[in-house]
């Protein structure tokens, strides 16, 4: 058993102190404790059957199953009206990924070696697609500012913006999806090869779970995630207001963090064996996935859940937050190299994000 496993206890407690009506804060730190473990459970199993099926669907499976977490909490954030809350969950997964999980891994797998390296034609690919995201996603609210509207503020919880946006954020969303299942034909069917250079080994598959027990782990993890997350969120908005964070600090930088702790402990694992191939696949792929597939899936789903269709136009400090990953994460990549000093770079970035969104 793992360290990370330990932290299995605050699953029931957390239960328990929310049956008890117990302080939000108390509520809110346990839950998002009890999250931690079964992210990692998730990680654990898709990096066993990762190490039979190669780096490219190896990742696919991680960031697959890895972002099902910061899914459903979205998914009861939604329900509960938190709109902006969701959107800065989605911004701080995005950032998160591209700086604090690849960064992390960037240094802990670069300091005990000069470099590392990976396959820079697939990171590019991927890059390309996280480019084509951010387009998507500054857009809206570039048509809202040149038709006269305002931008949501740090403080909001939902904003009408009107059926216009709605409409156009419906239409985006469907882009986004159809742009994601063809990634899915490129990376697993056409260009397979180029995302899996190698078949497993022996000695790499030796210990691994059978994928009927990685099956069964997975569905075991998403149901306690999802447990988790309903309590984590029905306590978000005390709990911040209690601990003196806003709403919107709480979305981006702790609840995706939470969200993120199976893709921070993969990536970080498998850099440090000299994996980047996984590692890189997983930082860069969990990122588009989450602008891709998760931020098209939620506008899809307001329409049907919650007290309205969700826009997606974000704030100021969201849409430069996701500007400066994307594009720094993109320079450190083109090259299929890396080392220590890089992932302290990304490390720093994500550190003065942090420091704006605080005093935002």
């Amino acid at each position: 058993m793992r360290p990370v496993h330990y932290l299995g206890i605050f699953i029931p407690a957390a239960v328990a102190l929310e049956l008890a009506h117990a302080s939000p804060v108390i509520v809110f730190s346990a839950a998002a404790l009890g999250v931690i473990p079964t992210a990692a459970v998730m990680g654990e199993a898709t990096e066993h059957l990762a190490s039979q099926t190669g780096p490219g669907i190896g990742g696919f499976l991680n960031v697959t199953f890895g972002n099902a977490p910061e899914l459903i909490i979205a998914f009861f954030a939604l329900k509960e009206g938190l709109q902006e809350v969701v959107k800065a969950s989605i911004v701080g997964s995005v950032i998160g990924n591209l700086l604090l999980v690849l960064g992390a891994a960037m240094l802990v797998g670069g300091l005990p070696r000069a470099k590392q390296t990976f396959n820079p034609t697939a990171a590019s690919a991927q890059s390309g697609m996280l480019f084509l995201a951010l387009a998507a996603l500054i857009l809206p609210a570039l048509f809202q500012l040149i038709h006269g509207g305002g931008l949501p503020s740090v403080g909001d919880e939902r904003i009408d913006f009107g059926s216009d946006l709605e409409k156009l954020s419906f239409g985006v969303a469907l882009v986004l999806l159809a742009s994601y299942a063809a990634g899915l034909v490129f990376s697993l069917r056409t260009h397979r090869g180029l995302f899996n250079p190698y078949q497993a080994n022996e000695e790499e598959t030796h210990g691994a779970w059978t994928i009927r027990r990685s099956l069964v782990m997975l569905g075991v993890s998403a149901v306690l995630v999802g447990l988790m997350s309903e309590v984590l969120v029905g306590s978000i908005s005390e709990a911040s207001d209690d601990i003196g964070l806003s709403e919107f600090f709480v979305g981006v930088f702790v609840v995706a963090i939470v969200g993120n702790a199976a893709e921070h402990w993969v990536a970080v694992l498998v850099a440090a064996k000299d994996k980047m191939d996984l590692a890189v696949n997983i930082a860069i792929g969990s990122s588009a996935q989450i602008a891709l597939f998760v931020a098209p899936v939620l506008v899809l789903l307001s329409f049907v859940i919650g007290p309205g269709p969700m826009a997606l136009v974000f704030n100021g400090y969201e849409l430069g937050g996701l500007l400066f990953a994307v594009l720094i994460a993109n320079v450190i990549v083109q090259d299929g190299e890396s080392n220590w000093f890089e992932g302290v770079q990304l490390l720093a970035l994500y550190a003065v994000l942090g420091l704006v969104f605080y005093f935002a």
